[in-house]
């Protein structure tokens, strides 16, 4: 797997955790679109690392009853990680950018402006 597709569920986790720490695994694995054992072992990798705490409640109806607190480090690893997240969003975001600008140029350049299958698609990228 890529790196940046770790740091995006490392982002990702640690997003939701900040706000609901008693998510489940399976509710996080499928909020997150990726497997539970992937979650596990993310999860798992965060703890060993101090960036979150597992606490477990033993007197819990649930099936997997824990909370995932960030630590202090935790909260420091997190503004870290969107950071580096939000500056990877902005560079892909200026590429599409270049590439809309030249997909339309090209279209332009193969139809004329009132061909109407183009017209609307064309109006949508004026605008961008």
């Amino acid at each position: 797997m890529n790196d940046l597709f770790e740091q995006e569920i490392h982002y990702k986790i640690l997003k939701l955790l900040s706000v609901q720490p008693n998510l489940s695994q399976r509710t996080l694995a499928s909020r997150l679109s990726i497997s539970l054992g992937k979650t596990n072992y993310v999860l798992s990798e965060l703890a060993e690392k101090g960036i979150i705490k597992m606490k477990r409640f033993k007197n819990a109806p649930q099936k997997i009853p824990y909370s995932y607190i960030l630590t202090p480090r935790g909260l420091e690893q997190k503004a870290k990680i969107t950071a580096r997240f939000l500056k990877q969003k902005l560079t892909e975001y200026e590429q599409i950018k270049t590439q809309i600008k030249e997909i339309t140029q090209e279209l332009k350049n193969t139809h004329d402006n009132s061909s109407e299958p183009y017209a609307d698609v064309l109006n949508k990228t004026a605008k961008i």
